[in-house]
């Protein structure tokens, strides 16, 4: 039976601090902006004297709470508190669940209900018929939800919080190997690797002798300084129009499909199947280099994979090729290269993108680029996809888990059914 969840909890709203009292060191202050669904944000937390804590400890967090911004686009956020987010005050229109009964209902449970989707659904349906978005203590407490014996409750609290460690875990990971992907790429596109040692080369602070002077600065010996255009072909694809498009068959990728980590043909656009002989220069195979050209994710590359039919390039998309086919320059590599960053930039500062961002064939002509030899070009790419797959195999677990999370939820927090799930099943990584 469902009954309001004003009968488990309180809404306490936060108190109304004065922008007077703010102080550049001190006590957070927390703010509806500060509120995330992946928990407290601090970063912009404005301060408040340490005096307070004694005159203002009723609105002082602490550990397990449960917080919910009131007002704003941020209404309906909810997070939970952790030690390491204490010491801190609550504003208002940030909103604390306080529990009634402490023996009856369990604090992470209410966490668990209140950051569901159903249950911002319930909340907001409401809450976004104005400019500014507000819900109130009444409409909180108002939701109907139903609440199980104090023993479940804790079980399914338990089960969901193990998920949510998991979850957190392959987040930090994924955190971790982008910010080494990032150091490996500066390290490779100004080092290299020395392939008598099968090291990163020393920088040029420290081995001098290793390198040489260019227009792009310090290189080593073995590279060279070569012009964009005259070693790489930027192919643009064919310009569909409206009327080639149908219901199904041949996918063609837009800009939209060109995704960090490869086409993504979930949502693209069709030509009729049988037309492939009219855009043999537009067929995109695995291993293919694109770009999108234009628009918001203008700069944006991938590096094909994993296709096992035709596909077609549409026209604001870039495909790059190699003059030379054959031991010149390494197509994983001159992906690599294109999303190190500083290539790009080099383009970026001479075009005027204006509202609507464009590049093309001219802009890459000119460009400059550090080339290494061949072979050393093929153990860069290797060492970057290594890192690469590292970071794919935690994204999925990611994912993986992100979906089990949502069915545990669905399931256990609306009483459809209980779902045993051990902690054991729920912290097993696939790595």
């Amino acid at each position: 039976m469902s009954n309001s969840i004003g009968k488990y909890i309180q809404l306490q709203g936060g108190f109304a601090f004065k922008s007077s009292d703010f102080r550049e060191s001190g006590i957070p202050l927390i703010r509806i902006s500060n509120v995330t669904e992946n928990g407290l944000n601090k970063s912009d937390a404005v301060f408040l004297p340490e005096e307070f804590i004694d005159e203002l400890k009723d609105f002082l967090l602490k550990e397990n709470d449960t917080l919910i911004a009131m007002s704003g686009a941020t209404t309906g956020k909810c997070c939970l508190i952790k030690s390491t987010d204490i010491p801190g005050f609550i504003n208002q229109r940030v909103g604390r669940f306080r529990i009634l009964n402490e023996k009856e209902t369990d604090k992470l449970f209410v966490y668990h209900v209140v950051n569901s989707s159903r249950f911002k659904d319930e909340l907001l349906k409401d809450a976004f018929g104005s400019a500014q978005p507000n819900v109130s203590p009444r409409d909180i407490e108002n939701v109907k939800w139903y609440f199980p014996s104090f023993t479940e409750q804790q079980h399914i609290a338990k089960i969901l919080s193990t998920a949510d460690a998991v979850i957190e875990k392959t987040q930090a990971a994924i955190a971790k190997y982008k910010a080494i992907k990032q150091g490996m790429l500066q390290d490779l596109f100004t080092r290299g690797i020395d392939l008598n040692t099968n090291k990163l080369r020393p920088r040029y602070q420290d081995a001098p002798e290793l390198y040489k002077e260019s227009k792009l600065g310090m290189i080593p010996w073995e590279w060279d300084e070569k012009i964009f255009g005259e070693e790489v072909d930027l192919i643009h694809g064919h310009q569909f129009r409206d009327y080639d498009f149908t219901e199904f068959g041949i996918p063609v990728v837009k800009i939209g499909q060109v995704k960090p980590d490869n086409v993504d043909l979930s949502s693209c656009s069709f030509v009729a199947y049988g037309r492939e002989d009219e855009f043999q220069n537009e067929i995109i195979r695995n291993g293919d280099v694109l770009m999108a050209l234009t628009g918001a994710t203008l700069g944006k590359a991938c590096l094909v994979k994993g296709l096992n039919g035709i596909v077609l390039q549409n026209y604001r998309v870039g495909r790059f090729e190699p003059i030379i086919k054959q031991n010149d320059i390494d197509k994983e590599f001159l992906y690599y290269l294109l999303i190190a960053g500083d290539l790009l930039t080099q383009i970026f500062n001479k075009v005027n993108t204006g509202a609507q961002g464009n590049i093309g064939k001219a802009d890459f002509e000119k460009a400059t680029f550090k080339k290494p030899p061949f072979t050393e070009q093929q153990e860069i790419a290797k060492r970057l996809r290594a890192i690469d797959n590292k970071l794919q195999t935690e994204q999925t677990y990611l994912q993986k888990m992100q979906s089990l999370k949502k069915g545990l939820m669905e399931d256990l927090l609306c009483g459809k059914k209980q779902v045993k799930v051990t902690e054991e099943v729920l912290t097993q990584n696939g790595n």
